[in-house]
């Protein structure tokens, strides 16, 4: 039979436990808060968390890496279920134990624009999640982790793959959405980095607070980028994937630097491609062209990475061959003979395993065109497809007929080939139809005040049978009957932005 002392053993033993939890509890709150004031470490407030999560973490303190490692196992299996949203709940709580783990961000932040976005048919349902991915890694796990690789590497990965490719039905959607919410910020198409920097008047003000506090973004390096490699384009998003590889390069640290400077020179060859914003203010509308003044500084991102990084020189090289032997193609369509003939040298220069020292700018073209032909890129291609067509129209300004209708012919051959390889896939990938294409191009240029030079206008006008321009008109141009008809880009795809004055 058990004595009295024996009966109460054992539960004022528990009873003394819990007693030493409660007071234990009390103490780590104390203690968390001289921690955060001396900056020992960051310790976030954990909201909408079972009673009995909030608990056990306040009462365990330092083992709260033990609970994160219990919750991110059972994230794991919810991400193998494809169970994303379960999943997402569980990686909040996560970054609030552990803030500074990295794979609980970057994967939650991957989950929200890949996975989870394509769950939705219509596109702003889409870009909700692809922005939550964005801001969730740009306005907090960079707050915690402002010296990790990964979180600049993936955030830039997301402006230049997710909204600046077309692998999203709804890319197009991105990109003018972001285009048009930069637009806004910035006043129009150019940054005022002076008045961003050092803003007077209220309205300066604003906008500088939301570019510092919204966006995360700060306007003296954005001004030190665009005056290395620009001007640069800061409504599309491959500047915004170079600004964050670039700002990566100057504060994280590690070994996989290799990452964010491929990412500055892929973005700066994929805005050379397609970099420019064509407004089209007759029908409010927007289209992304070449941006070949650019050349130059495209190449020079290319050289400064195999300058600094002589490492991963085959692989720098292997890129910059890549995109040398575009430029001089993209130039001779674009009717710039000169500056093609001068990057075929460099080319030949450089990389004369790419092409002989003896192969003409002709000849280079022919070929070139030929092998883009069997291509399903939808950027080249319809770079390609403009390129002919203003090849057309410079040739029947010359007078030299023959050679425009065969640069009719070939664009409308290019264009089709491309539509018949994506059928079914048009929605995504298609170009235009070809004779809005055409009319969109002659309608710029023919315009009065940023179309060619007039006189050049009246013979082209004269070519195609179209009547003489009245004096003071913009309408768009009357419709005219194929051969007679194509579209050429305007000035403003193949020329930088304007800089404002006095940046």
């Amino acid at each position: 039979m058990k004595t009295a002392r024996e009966k109460f053993y054992k539960p004022a033993l528990l009873g003394l436990v819990a007693g030493l939890l409660v007071l234990v509890s009390f103490l780590q709150s104390s203690l968390n808060v001289s921690r955060e004031k001396l900056g020992i470490t960051r310790l976030d407030p954990l909201e909408n968390m079972p009673p009995v999560l909030a608990f056990t973490t306040q009462a365990l303190g330092g083992f709260r890496g033990l609970i994160a490692n219990a919750l991110w196992i059972r994230a794991t299996d919810l991400q193998e279920q494809d169970r994303y949203f379960e999943m997402m709940q569980l990686a909040d709580w996560i970054t609030k134990l552990e803030p500074h783990y990295v794979g609980v961000w970057t994967v939650q932040a991957w989950n929200m624009v890949y996975n989870i976005s394509i769950k939705f048919k219509e596109p702003a349902d889409r870009w909700r999640f692809v922005k939550g991915g964005i801001e969730l890694l740009r306005d907090e796990g960079l707050k915690y982790n402002p010296g990790e690789v990964m979180m600049y590497r993936e955030l830039g990965w997301y402006f230049q793959h997710k909204i600046g490719q077309n692998m999203d039905d709804a890319h197009m959607y991105f990109k003018l959405t972001w285009a048009k919410e930069m637009n806004d910020l910035f006043g129009g198409g150019r940054p005022n980095f002076e008045a961003l920097s050092n803003p007077k008047t209220e309205e300066e003000k604003q906008r500088a607070q939301r570019l510092t506090e919204k966006y995360k973004m700060d306007p003296k390096v954005m001004k030190e980028l665009d005056d290395k490699y620009g001007p640069l384009e800061w409504r599309m998003p491959e500047t915004h994937s170079i600004y964050w590889a670039w700002l990566g390069l100057q504060k994280a640290k590690g070994e996989n630097l290799i990452a964010l400077r491929r990412m500055i020179y892929q973005s700066m060859q994929l805005a050379f491609f397609r970099g420019a914003i064509i407004e089209d203010l007759v029908r409010g509308e927007i289209t992304f062209g070449p941006y070949l003044d650019n050349v130059e500084n495209a190449n020079r991102s290319y050289e400064d990475m195999l300058a600094i990084d002589k490492e991963s020189e085959a692989t720098i090289k292997t890129g910059h061959g890549n995109f040398l032997v575009n430029v001089p193609y993209f130039l001779y369509l674009y009717n710039r003979p000169a500056e093609a003939a001068k990057w075929l040298k460099i080319l030949q220069q450089k990389y004369p395993e790419r092409v002989g020292p003896n192969v003409t700018l002709d000849e280079y073209v022919v070929g070139k065109t030929m092998e883009e032909v069997g291509e399903t890129s939808q950027d080249k291609t319809g770079v390609v497809v403009g390129g002919l067509i203003i090849k057309y129209f410079s040739s029947l300004i010359q007078d030299d007929d023959d050679a425009a209708m065969n640069y009719f012919q070939l664009a409308k051959k290019v264009w089709q080939r491309f539509q018949d390889q994506i059928k079914g896939q048009e929605a995504r990938m298609g170009q235009k139809p070809f004779e809005v294409t055409r009319k969109e191009i002659l309608d710029r240029m023919l315009d009065p005040e940023q179309g060619i030079h007039p006189e050049l206008q009246a013979r082209l006008r004269t070519k195609l049978g179209l009547p003489a321009a009245a004096p003071s008109t913009n309408a768009p141009s009357p419709t005219v009957q194929e051969p007679a008809s194509s579209v050429s880009p305007p000035t403003s795809t193949n020329t930088a932005p304007v800089k404002p004055s006095g940046n």
